[in-house]
């Protein structure tokens, strides 16, 4: 819950849009300032305080226990012109924060952590539970020295400046061992626990068998992902508890899938109370993996747990990302949170000058040129299979003509995929030339380097026949100067010499131009490859030198009656 404290008229107004934003994320305090802050301080996460910097310091003092237990808390000016991260920049979460609520009010976001000032991920803000010296190593990478990154289980992360070697280290592992001397120890989640338990097995005995486990096969709790158990235990108050304890996921497999997972140690035991052979080793394999504790019992007598280890392999992660057409005001907040995520980014050579200046320091660059698009998405999944956190950049949104299509054609269930959409072409252009798109539409691209002619023209066709707003992408090259062509005819046998036609060239982008015509006007020598041309249907009218395609044909109808 995040905390809303205000003092005056102007404050209590950009307190009160904030609520109205987030009503399920706040709580607006009234009364006294001082109670306010120090109510809210021991209530929420979060605090917003419409106040001064320098008052807030003075109400907080006497409240603060350490970075990992303070709430964030962040400071608007009266005027609203900017929103200070105060107190708990990455613990606390103040840092987004306070670009949340820049981004609400209009405000400047400020945040002074030196990480972010310099654009390097903080190993605290890295999603992974973390131990060491956080802040020497922190200092190492600011200060430009060798930070040796120590990968013993593969884990996707940001961009880091790290090398092979150096006298700061930033070790992955999910074993337990203690951080040595300027060494940081990240944990992921890498460890899945499956567990079987009887009727009426207590907390203290599931819990005790999982962490026993843990620690006796040198692993830390802090890796744990998930419990994993049969559907018929999901309720089991023993289990669900243990589950709540540990802080992670309870996650239910039916007796049918464990049953077909192979297992070293099979039973007649839960064979007989629940359908399976084996619940805990099954439920722990049933996502694949490296089987490191075998089931063991629980030391009670009679034994009511059974509970076993794997280790899931890494899962790199793969962002098919859309730029959009070009603007940088049109390429969206989740693209760009992406673009700063990736450690590797693959792209176009132009396309990655567009966006170069958003990638973090230590981001791997593989780009090539026009003609590689099966090279580029077998690279960006090639990648991701080591288990980086990967990029895959395209124009428009990537999977309209771009680079979701051959990319995801080469992915398998073995890396996690993420689709980012972006602004397309002929959405920028239709914005541009009205509303042009307001009933059924179409893309189609002329490009016969992929797709056989006599395809695209059936498809054109059936479009024309249909009655169907066309927007034609790839409209012409040099060396496909005839399509265009070819395509406005099959059009004009099915609509009229004055149906409208909108031509853009560079939606967005600074050298943009577009102009309305018509169907018998055109000249398809004026239209090259950075240019969408959309062709109108029967519907479509030039009203106030804007191109129209009404929604219903019941508007048409009261036109045309009306005349």
């Amino acid at each position: 819950m995040i905390g809303l404290i205000s003092a005056t008229a102007a404050g209590a107004a950009a307190r009160d849009r904030l609520a109205a934003a987030w009503p399920d994320r706040t709580r607006v305090y009234e009364g006294p300032v001082g109670d306010a802050v120090r109510a809210a301080f021991a209530q929420c996460e979060q605090l917003v305080c419409f106040l001064a910097t320098g008052a807030v310091v003075r109400l907080v003092a006497p409240l603060l226990s350490g970075k990992t237990e303070d709430p964030g808390v962040v400071c608007v000016d009266e005027g609203g012109r900017f929103a200070v991260s105060l107190l708990g920049g990455h613990a606390g979460g103040a840092n987004e924060l306070a670009r949340e609520v820049g981004d609400l009010l209009g405000a400047e976001p400020v945040v002074t952590t030196a990480t972010d000032a310099v654009d390097l991920p903080g190993l605290d803000t890295l999603g992974l539970p973390v131990e060491g010296d956080v802040a020497g190593v922190s200092r190492a990478l600011l200060d430009g020295e060798a930070v040796a990154l120590r990968a013993e289980v593969a884990w996707p992360l940001p961009p880091l400046p790290v090398t092979d070697q150096g006298s700061h280290t930033i070790r992955l592992t999910d074993r337990l061992v203690e951080a040595a001397e300027r060494e940081v120890v990240l944990r992921p989640p890498t460890l899945v626990v499956g567990v079987g338990a009887s009727r009426g097995a207590p907390v203290e005995e599931v819990l005790g068998l999982v962490e026993g486990a843990l620690r006796e096969a040198g692993l830390s709790v802090a890796s744990v992902a998930e419990l994993a158990t049969v559907d018929a235990k999901a309720e089991e108050a023993g289990i669900v508890e243990a589950a709540r304890r540990l802080g992670v996921p309870l996650v239910t497999y039916s007796a049918g899938e464990l049953a077909g997972v192979d297992v070293p140690n099979p039973s007649d035991a839960p064979l007989a109370a629940v359908g399976t052979p084996s619940v805990a080793e099954a439920a722990a394999l049933v996502g694949g993996g490296e089987l490191l504790v075998p089931k063991r019992k629980s030391a009670a007598s009679p034994a009511m747990a059974t509970c076993a280890v794997v280790r899931r392999p890494g899962r790199g992660r793969l962002a098919v990302v859309g730029l959009g057409p070009g603007a940088r005001d049109l390429l969206t907040p989740r693209a760009q949170a992406e673009l700063r995520r990736a450690s590797v980014l693959v792209g176009l050579d132009q396309y990655v000058d567009q966006i170069r200046d958003l990638l973090r320091p230590g981001t791997l660059i593989l780009e090539s040129g026009l003609g590689a698009e099966e090279e580029r998405a077998r690279t960006a999944v090639e990648e991701a299979r080591k288990g980086q956190a990967v990029a895959l950049i395209g124009s428009g949104d990537a999977g309209v003509y771009a680079m979701a299509s051959p990319a995801l054609a080469e992915a398998s269930d073995d890396i996690d995929v993420v689709g980012v959409p972006g602004v397309t072409a002929a959405l920028a252009a239709g914005a541009i030339l009205g509303a042009p798109l307001g009933h059924d539409h179409v893309s189609i691209s002329l490009s016969d380097l992929h797709t056989p002619w006599e395809v695209i023209e059936r498809r054109v066709r059936a479009a024309a026949e249909a009655d169907i707003v066309v927007t034609f992408y790839n409209p012409r090259s040099r060396g496909r100067d005839w399509q265009l062509p070819k395509a406005l005819g099959i059009l004009a046998e099915h609509r009229t010499p004055a149906t409208p036609v909108g031509v853009v060239r560079n939606a967005s982008r600074a050298d943009e131009s577009s102009r309305l015509t018509t169907l018998g006007a055109l000249d398809p020598t004026t239209v090259d490859m950075m240019t969408v041309v959309t062709v109108g249907n029967t519907a479509t009218r030039d009203i106030a030198g804007r191109m129209v395609t009404p929604r219903g044909y019941r508007w048409q109808a009261a036109q045309e009656g009306a005349r």
